[in-house]
């Protein structure tokens, strides 16, 4: 698909972090991540990113952000263990 038709489409060129109806969530303790339907609580040993900080797009400030860090089970942000 050509960028006009991207644009005309309304299509993001970037791959969203989650697909419609989900909103991604973060490993506790360690990086990673999954993807949650909207309404449901994170599955035990993940946590909603801390506001302002939220990947939306793979690639972006907030996705390469948190490659090397994670939270801790305080909230803390830290460096992540097993960050590569």
């Amino acid at each position: 698909m050509t960028a006009a038709a991207l644009l005309a489409t309304g299509c993001s060129a970037q791959d969203a972090s989650c697909g419609g109806g989900e909103y991604p969530v973060l490993a506790v303790g360690s990086s990673g991540g999954a993807c949650v339907p909207f309404g449901d609580e994170p599955p035990k040993g993940y946590t909603r990113y801390p506001k302002g900080k939220v990947p939306q797009h793979v690639g972006d400030k907030w996705d390469t952000y948190w490659e090397t860090r994670t939270v801790d089970e305080n909230g803390k942000i830290i460096e992540s263990a097993d960050a590569s």
